[in-house]
């Protein structure tokens, strides 16, 4: 497998699992690594938390061995504190410090943060050169179209990241505005390809070994970046890989397959949080596994009352045996 390299770090040329708030936990990066992901990236993580010793920030910042290469990504809107977190995420040994110039959430976004940058790339070039001053690993920065249609401005932006020191470039082929509706705009994406010397990450409706493909082929980009889509598909890093080696779809696991993939994810959560704040954030997890399947609607519903690892047992064995009533 080809690989592409990003300041020191080498990194195989399929996919990558991308930043996402309150998903893109250990749980959830063990197993897209266990399926191939090529690199992962953390929950996005404050810098002002960082600064000021905020625990539950400092949690989102452990990296394993297993889960190397990885990236610690923050966000924030001030150079002396983006640099002062940066130091403080490096004690954690990640490869690679993402900047956050992308996340569209009113809290992030509303506060000068996020994709808020996108409207000062002035200020988003200081904040890289900071955080690029401050510590010796390499820096990366993930960005968007725009803040919206009519201020489409990725290439100025990714210039100011480049100019100041980033190491690589992530695009999402959104503006702000789109949040995560519409389509991706892989022609976005292919402009800050031809414009920039640093790699460029494409990211935006990849959900395929086809659809991964054609973002490589119609932009250009160096790396691709997987993130909705991994959502209850784990596995979709192994059928990528398997696409850009061979040219052929792998098959989705079998439905009792599925189910196996979704235990082990659930416990390796509770594993990792404690069954009491495990069970809450397993809810979203496990609806995103049970979409399609027959009686969607009714498995929303048990998901969203999951309290315990008895219950999702309980709810595992109805999956598998309906007609049972002692349950």
């Amino acid at each position: 497998m080809e690989l592409i390299t990003i300041g020191n770090v080498k990194i195989e040329k399929t996919a990558s699992l991308a930043p996402m708030a309150s998903v893109a936990d250990k749980a959830m990066r063990t197993m897209c690594k266990k399926y191939g992901a090529a690199m992962l990236t953390g929950e996005m993580a404050s810098a002002k938390g960082l600064c000021y010793s905020d625990r539950k920030t400092q949690q989102l910042l452990a990296v394993t061995e297993e889960e190397r290469p990885m990236a610690i990504q923050l966000f924030g809107s001030e150079p002396e504190f983006m640099a002062k977190a940066a130091v403080i995420a490096s004690e954690y040994k990640p490869d690679i410090i993402d900047i956050n110039c992308g996340c569209p959430v009113p809290k992030v976004a509303g506060n000068g943060a996020g994709s808020a940058l996108m409207k000062d790339t002035v200020l988003l070039g200081k904040i890289v050169e900071a955080v690029v001053r401050a510590v010796d690993i390499p820096v990366t920065v993930k960005i968007r179209k725009g803040w919206d249609e009519s201020s489409v401005n990725a290439v100025q932006a990714a210039l100011a990241a480049q100019e100041s020191g980033a190491a690589a470039v992530a695009v999402h082929g959104r503006t702000k505005s789109q949040m995560y509706s519409g389509k991706a705009d892989l022609d976005i994406i292919a402009e800050v390809k031809q414009a920039l010397k640093i790699p460029v990450i494409g990211n935006g409706d990849v959900d395929s070994g086809e659809s991964c493909k054609r973002m490589y082929e119609y932009t250009g980009c160096d790396l691709v970046m997987v993130g909705r889509a991994a959502c209850g598909r784990p596995w979709i890093f192994s059928q990528i890989r398997h696409y850009l080696e061979t040219g052929e779809t792998l098959a989705e696991p079998s439905a009792d397959e599925q189910l196996e993939i979704m235990k082990e994810h659930i416990y390796l959560l509770c594993e990792d949080k404690g069954e009491y704040i495990g069970m809450k954030e397993a809810r979203k997890h496990a609806a995103w596994y049970l979409k399609g399947r027959p009686g969607a609607a009714k498995l929303r519903n048990m998901c969203g009352s999951l309290s315990t690892l008895d219950d999702f047992d309980k709810m595992l064995e109805l999956i598998r045996n309906p007609d049972r009533q002692d349950i």
